[in-house]
C-alpha cells in the first residue's frame, strides 16, 4: 500500500493542514499505517502535483501561513479505484522484538524481558488513546446506533482492529513474561 492511500483515507475526514495530518495521523490511520512528517510532506507535494489534492493558503497573524489540503474529485476517484482493487498479500510481522525473543535462551534474558515490558507499556498507552477516540466517535451512542447513524464507519472499524492488535500484544506479553519468569526461577536460563 502506498502512503498516498493512507493520506487520502485521512483526508476523507475533511480539509487539513500538513501539520494537522502529521499530528492527527496517530489518531486516524496510525493503527494501520505509520509515517514520518517528512515522508508525509513529500507525499502531499506529489499528490498536489498529480491533482489528487488541492491546497489553499490560510493567512494567520503571529504564525506562518498554513496550507489546508483537501481531496479533489480526482482524489476521490483514486480512492474509489484503490478500494476496488483486490488487497495485496496480508501483512507480515517484521518486529525486532520478536528476533530478540527468539534469542532469549542464549541472549540477555533480562534485557528481553524489559523490552517485552516496554512493549506492553506502549500497548497500554495506545489502547488508552484508542479508547478516547472510540468514546469520541460513539459520542454517547451504542456501537449499533453508531453503525446505523454514522456517515462513515471505516474509521471506527479500523480503530477496532487497532484496539484488538494492542490487546493481543498485551495478552502475548503476559504469556511471554510469565514463561521467562518460570524458566528463570527453574534456573534454565
Amino acid at each position: 500500500m502506498a502512503l498516498r492511500n493512507a493520506v487520502m483515507a485521512a483526508l476523507l475526514e475533511g480539509e487539513a493542514s500538513g501539520y494537522d495530518l502529521a499530528k492527527g495521523f496517530d489518531a486516524t490511520v496510525a493503527n494501520f499505517w505509520m509515517t514520518t512528517p517528512q515522508q508525509l510532506y513529500r507525499e502531499l507535494e506529489r499528490m498536489e502535483a498529480e491533482g489528487l489534492i488541492s491546497a489553499r493558503v490560510v493567512e494567520q497573524e503571529r504564525r506562518p501561513n498554513k496550507r489546508l489540503f483537501s481531496l479533489t474529485e480526482a482524489g476521490r476517484e483514486a480512492v474509489r479505484a484503490y478500494t476496488a482493487e483486490p488487497p495485496g498479500r496480508p501483512a507480515v510481522i517484521r518486529d525486532e522484538l520478536m528476533v530478540k525473543v527468539q534469542c532469549a535462551d542464549v541472549g540477555d534474558a533480562e534485557a528481553v524481558r524489559a523490552a517485552i515490558a516496554e512493549r506492553m507499556e506502549w500497548a497500554t498507552a495506545k489502547l488508552a488513546r484508542y479508547e478516547k477516540i472510540r468514546r469520541r466517535l460513539l459520542d454517547g451512542r451504542s456501537e449499533e446506533a453508531y453503525f446505523a447513524e454514522a456517515e462513515r464507519i471505516g474509521p471506527y472499524l479500523t480503530l477496532l482492529r487497532g484496539m484488538s492488535f494492542e490487546r493481543e500484544n498485551l495478552q502475548w506479553g503476559d504469556v511471554a513474561l510469565r514463561r521467562l519468569d518460570q524458566r528463570a526461577a527453574a534456573g534454565t536460563q
